[in-house]
């Protein structure tokens, strides 16, 4: 098996449980003799193309998504199959899809033609990988504090995994060595929050002083931030909302991701590079997690990342 393929399957491995394993080799066991997770793992470490094409079983699919009431919460398996399980069947329906409906923008299912574009980005195996890994993360967030030197002396900084505010403010506190691993998070809860929670962030939107401090975030002037897009739309109170909201989160997010590229330490893992396409592929990932969302995650994202849905 071609090396990258091999990575690429380990990486897969990394995240699965026993259970998942046995549901996903089921139809490789010869003559009912089933392996021991040990023994699957090895199996399909060596077989040739990989674990993706596994993760495309209709018998899969049906397992997780179908039976059960169709709550794959109640099948007993990492939420990270059910993710790839999702990703993947999504990448496949682009194949033949002449438009996909964006929902990001307007809240109504605004047809993008350019699904090209999609594809090429959805093409990478890593691509497809980061997305499953990038949905398992946010169904166990970090929160907390940390403690910060500030001109008054000690102070307690709180922040939150899906609070993007907070998480951007941890940019003026924390090591220079822990830069790259901030922005990182702030680039994936941008992709989350646009991909899968849009209604989400238009309904909440920012105050003036959260917007302030985002954009202060984005690296470069606030000025140049929105110089060759729309300009953002604010309500009589200052407050950004709607598509404004979104769009700020995405300008931002495709920052975040560039900052994190530029960051990584001569010469970067392979599997790091979808980290920099995301800064000019940000839309496509976001739309194809929008994809995700309303195909297999619309009746339960709540239950699986505790926001609320509108």
């Amino acid at each position: 098996m071609p090396l990258d393929a091999t990575a690429i399957t380990a990486a897969y491995l990394d995240h699965m449980t026993d259970r998942d394993l046995a549901l996903l080799a089921a139809p490789l066991s010869e003559g009912g003799r089933r392996e021991g997770a040990w023994g699957v793992r090895g199996s399909l470490l060596s077989r040739r193309g990989g674990i993706e094409d596994l993760l495309l079983q209709r018998e899969l699919l049906e397992a997780i998504f179908t039976r059960n009431g169709g709550d794959p919460l109640l099948v007993g398996v990492s939420p990270f199959l059910v993710f790839a399980i999702a990703v993947h069947q999504a990448v496949r329906e682009l194949r033949s899809a002449t438009y996909v409906p964006d929902w990001a923008r307007t809240g109504r299912g605004t047809p993008v033609f350019d699904v090209a574009r999609l594809r090429e980005f959805a093409a990478a195996p890593w691509s497809r990988f980061f997305l499953a890994e990038l949905l398992a993360s946010y169904t166990r967030v970090a929160s907390g504090s940390v403690v910060v030197v500030t001109a008054r002396g000690l102070r307690r900084q709180r922040f939150s995994e899906l609070d993007p505010v907070r998480m951007a403010s941890l940019l003026q506190v924390v090591p220079e060595p822990e830069r790259p691993g901030v922005f990182r998070r702030l680039g994936d809860l941008a992709l989350f929050l646009t991909g899968v929670f849009p209604d989400y962030v238009a309904r909440r939107g920012f105050g003036p002083l959260e917007e302030s401090r985002l954009l202060r975030a984005g690296i470069t002037p606030n000025a140049a931030l929105y110089g060759s897009g729309p300009p953002l739309r604010h309500d009589e109170a200052g407050h950004t909302r709607g598509e404004g909201a979104v769009a700020l989160l995405e300008e931002l997010g495709r920052r975040w991701y560039r900052a994190t590229w530029e960051l990584l330490p001569s010469p970067p893992p392979a599997n790091t590079a979808v980290l920099r396409d995301l800064a000019d592929h940000f839309d496509d990932a976001r739309r194809v997690l929008g994809i995700v969302t309303r195909r297999f995650l619309s009746m339960s994202r709540g239950q699986w990342f505790g926001l609320g849905a509108t």
